[in-house]
């Protein structure tokens, strides 16, 4: 897309999230702010929540709680319209 029709694009846009209700304007600046730490950055910074779920995963792989391929294709089997 050429750079001036990106930059008038995004002015709507932004002209246009300056209504939305604040709810809406706080989860686009989040994105936002997400899509800027990844261009820029290089590391990314898990935040404490993403943290504390690769936890809870990690520790539920070390204690088998995971279905195997075969029962994941067993159930697919017995439960998926023919």
């Amino acid at each position: 897309m050429h750079s001036a029709m990106t930059a008038e694009k995004l002015k709507e846009v932004l002209a246009r999230a300056e209504r939305w209700p604040e709810a809406a304007q706080a989860e686009l600046a989040e994105l936002v702010l997400e899509i800027d730490a990844e261009l820029g950055a290089g590391a990314y910074e898990a935040t404490k929540a993403e943290l504390d779920g690769i936890d809870r995963g990690l520790k539920a792989a070390g204690e088998g709680r995971f279905a195997t391929s075969d029962h994941v294709d067993d159930l697919f089997r017995k439960y998926r319209p023919t």
